[in-house]
């Protein structure tokens, strides 16, 4: 379970890269702002901030902020009662993203794996993106 004061702690960074990037967040974003943690119990190593625009059966909008260190884990939206899964489109606003996804694999992924999760980050093809890129 996340506790406040690292909610606090990560907001308040994510809040900062949020500025960096020129992106203008309201109050009421901010209020409703969320941590990722994945119930995994290292979210300065596996997690990520955001603010939700929409978020519907088929469709989401949302600022995702991954702090120096952090990795989004590996995961997917299949198609459910046959509804066709949700479709994501990344943006790099800031900084670069290094984004993991199935296809050849690079020969050397820039990312660093943390310890223990080799098993279940598998996919190793790489796409880098640089501000602007998707």
């Amino acid at each position: 379970m996340l506790k406040k004061e690292d909610y606090d702690r990560l907001k308040a960074a994510a809040a900062e890269y949020f500025k960096k990037a020129g992106i203008a967040v309201t109050e009421k974003e901010m209020s409703a702002f969320q941590v990722a943690e994945y119930d995994l119990g290292c979210v300065d190593t596996i997690g990520l901030e955001l603010i939700e625009y929409v978020n519907t059966e088929r469709c989401c909008a949302k600022e995702l902020v991954l702090l120096p260190g952090q990795i989004c884990p590996e995961h997917r939206h299949p198609p459910v009662c046959g509804e066709v899964g949700k479709e994501e489109t990344f943006r790099c606003r800031y900084g670069t993203v290094y984004l993991y996804v199935e296809g050849e694999p690079a020969e050397q992924i820039q990312a660093q794996i943390p310890e223990g999760f080799a098993d279940v980050l598998t996919c190793r093809h790489e796409i880098v993106l640089h501000p602007g890129e998707q």
